[in-house]
């Protein structure tokens, strides 16, 4: 017999976006019931540190992003563990699988991505792992403290944001790492040639094998069920115990698709991140939501979007009309002490486009224009002024007078016409801490959620 619960906001997913709407459901409605469903088993945590799990750097409770004790204090039904069976939107009622339905009033899908795993043959031996959530990290972990044979070789199958994390992971426990990525760099989608070339220097420099334009067309194994290898569609082949497909994520749709609800590549969504649905929501890497940057809808699948998105969300739930000022790609990231910081277009897509870049003392910077305003940038080395550059950038402000300095090694605020800086620093304090980083660092950003 099917076991009926309500919730008057439900909430799907229990990563960034699924808290950030809860806490901000939470400061409009203190008693309204909240259901949180994860097919995770675990506490909020930080997706990004699973690599720093890997390496034995970290420990669940370190990847903690809210205190353990957070459902209980803002009174929230947490059904962690727990699967979804079908979204009946027109019911207003999901299905879990273990027999559970809930009636809700407001739903959230902030149901993440999943791993893209190609039809390759021998991606099912034992030894071949994605790197998405921490069981992944576990089970990584746990397969590599049963192997005898040393020294252990791994091979990464992509060379984006997920296979350098899992990749510096593996190269701090002194495993032998290739990385084998289709296109001509690494990092492509989120670097501009010359970051990714550093970034590269870097891994061979510690260690690191890294083959780019080629493709892994086969894992091979052994009678066993062992992954011994993968071979390249060059004819090369590569040794290895371990395997790690980072080929990237997609967004989680499946339980939407044929309910009604608008999906492109992610769930369509306004500016009041609402689907297409009645009293429905979505946000994070399931979402397509708007980007200031080229003013259309996109996937972000990035943490702080995902954040941003979950509490707007929230608000519009609990009835208070709020738009999503919108978000763009940017990441900030740390390999072997080479900080890098990244956001909106790092590469002109046509002359139309202007490009200021200067390479010195180690610093690496570069902006993009357009109308003389910031529509992307790339920082390596030296990141400490990139947080004016990306809020300059954000407010749409025009540089010209000042465009040069953007890269200068002395530009900092004072590099700034008065008007744009001055109403920063008169917020009240508790306007300013809602502003995050609004004159400072970007946060350290890695994949969404």
């Amino acid at each position: 017999m099917t076991s009926m619960e309500k919730a008057k906001y439900l909430i799907i997913g229990n990563s960034a976006g699924g808290v950030a709407a809860t806490e901000s459901i939470r400061e409009v409605d203190r008693s309204g019931s909240i259901t949180i469903v994860s097919d995770e088993p675990y506490p909020a945590y930080s997706r990004p540190l699973i690599s720093e799990y890997l390496a034995n750097r970290r420990d669940l409770e370190g990847m903690l992003f809210r205190p353990a004790d957070f459902y209980e204090r803002n009174n929230v039904h947490a059904l962690l563990g727990c699967r979804v069976k079908q979204l009946k939107v027109d019911e207003h009622a999901v299905e879990l699988t273990d027999g559970r339905e809930i009636n809700w009033a407001r739903l959230l899908l902030a149901t993440g991505g999943v791993p893209i795993v190609p039809p390759i043959e021998g991606f099912d031996l034992n030894g071949v792992f994605t790197f998405t959530t921490l069981d992944d990290a576990k089970a990584i972990d746990q397969f590599l403290g049963h192997l005898v044979k040393r020294p252990i070789r791994a091979v990464v199958v992509g060379g984006g944001l997920i296979g350098m994390s899992v990749a510096e992971a593996l190269l701090r426990r002194g495993i032998e790492v290739t990385i084998v990525e289709m296109k001509a760099r690494i990092l492509n989608t989120i670097l501009d040639e010359e970051a990714s070339a550093l970034v590269e220097e870097a891994l061979r420099r510690n260690g690191a094998e890294v083959i780019t334009g080629h493709t892994v067309t086969v894992a091979t194994g052994a009678s066993s069920g062992e992954v011994t290898g993968v071979a390249l569609d060059d004819g090369r082949s590569e040794c290895c115990e371990l395997v790690i497909v980072a080929i990237g994520v997609r967004p989680r749709v499946e339980q939407v698709l044929g309910t009604g609800i608008e999906v492109n590549r992610g769930i369509v969504v306004d500016r009041y991140m609402s689907a297409s649905a009645s009293d429905v929501y979505a946000c994070g890497d399931v979402a397509e939501a708007y980007d200031f940057v080229y003013g259309e809808n996109r996937l972000t699948p990035i943490w702080p979007n995902a954040f941003m998105g979950g509490r707007v969300a929230g608000l519009n739930m609990a009835g208070v009309p709020t738009e999503y000022e919108g978000g763009t790609a940017m990441n900030s990231l740390k390999y072997f002490g080479l900080a890098i910081v990244s956001a909106g277009m790092v590469t002109a897509p046509d002359d139309s486009y202007e490009v200021l870049s200067g390479k010195r003392n180690h610093a690496y910077r570069k902006v993009v224009l357009k109308d003389n305003r910031v529509l992307g940038m790339v920082f390596a080395g030296d990141i400490e002024k990139s947080g004016i550059i990306f809020n300059l950038m954000k407010d749409g402000v025009k540089v010209d007078g000042f465009k040069h300095a953007l890269i200068a090694d002395d530009f900092g605020l004072a590099s700034l016409r008065q008007e744009i800086w001055r109403p920063k620093l008169e917020m009240p304090p508790s306007a300013r801490a809602s502003a995050t980083g609004s004159l400072g660092q970007p946060e350290q950003i890695l994949v969404g959620e």
